[in-house]
This record gives structure tokens, C-alpha cells and sequence, in this order.
């Protein structure tokens, strides 16, 4: 059974409470839970691993996006692998956690997209989160045919947790 320890920081709902997000870490920690279950092929050996997760807005997403990507413009979900190539050996560290990474959403971003698909919020964030996770296990999308395998796997991920998304990829 794969563990996770989730590092919330609802930073969209501290600062605009009237638009709060609304989704417990627990939710969010049981989400990720079983898309580790499900991803365990791409996850190294480890008693347990962990993630953070910040909901955030447009301002301090677009200076993420330009500080580490050189965008300066504001984007929906960036992912900051801790393990950025292949696992190294943890037969030293098999008792420890592994640490995969940060996965920061624009909800302000995600807010737009929402009306724009034609779904809920909850649903949008949904789906930025798995793809933020995918990011962390060292999924990437440089052409089509690996971007269309990311966007079936996310729906997949979503399909976990029942939310349906209708996309077209």
C-alpha cells in the first residue's frame, strides 16, 4: 500500500477567502494517495512519499513562471521535480520518505480554464494536480504523441477519484 504525506498550502483561500477552494487536504492527500497506487510503476521503492501541493493566484505564479522558467506570464500548474533524473539507488535510504516534489496551481488560472471547458473548478484543479504529479514521476510532454499519453493518463488519474472529464486529445 503506497503512503503519502501531502504539504497543503491554500494560499488562494487565505487571501480570497469569498473564493475558497474548498477541497480538505484530506480529499486532496486521498487523491494523490490512490494516484500513487495507481502510478506505482513509475515510483522508486519507498516506505512512503511527499508531496506539496500550493493553491495560489496569478501574481505569484506568473513570478514562479518567471523566476524558474523565464516566462513572465502567469501560467495554471507548475511542477518543481525533486528528482529530476533517473531514482538514484535508495538501498541506503529505504526506510526514509521520498520527497517528489511541489506541484503549484493558479486557481485564478484555474478558474478560467473551468468556464472555458465547460466544468467545475473542483474539476479543473483536479486535473492541474495530476498533471503537476505526472511532472513530479518524470512525465513530460515535448510533441503530440507524448502530450495525447499524458492527457489519457490524466484522465485516467481523475477517473480514480470519479470525476469524469470530457476532453478532446
Amino acid at each position: 500500500m503506497v503512503q503519502v504525506e501531502l504539504n497543503l498550502q491554500d494560499i488562494f483561500s487565505e487571501s480570497s477567502p469569498e473564493l475558497a477552494v474548498n477541497v480538505e487536504a484530506e480529499t486532496w492527500e486521498n487523491w494523490f494517495h490512490r494516484w500513487l497506487e495507481n502510478l506505482q510503476s513509475d515510483l522508486p521503492p519507498a516506505p512512503s512519499y511527499e508531496i506539496g501541493l500550493r493553491l495560489t493566484d496569478d501574481a505569484e505564479i506568473q513570478s514562479l513562471n518567471a523566476q524558474y522558467r523565464h516566462q513572465d506570464k502567469p501560467t495554471d500548474v507548475l511542477a518543481f521535480a525533486a528528482l529530476e533524473t533517473d531514482f538514484p539507488d535508495y538501498a541506503e535510504m529505504e526506510d526514509e520518505p521520498v520527497y517528489l516534489g511541489d506541484i503549484v496551481i493558479s486557481v485564478t488560472t484555474a478558474q478560467c480554464q473551468a468556464q472555458q471547458q465547460g466544468h467545475s473548478l473542483l474539476t479543473e484543479l483536479t486535473w492541474l494536480a495530476a498533471h503537476g504529479l505526472l511532472h513530479l514521476l518524470g512525465w513530460d510532454h515535448p510533441d503530440d504523441e507524448s502530450l495525447m499519453q499524458m492527457l489519457k493518463q490524466q484522465v485516467i488519474l481523475l477517473e480514480t477519484v470519479g470525476i469524469d472529464i470530457d476532453i478532446e486529445y
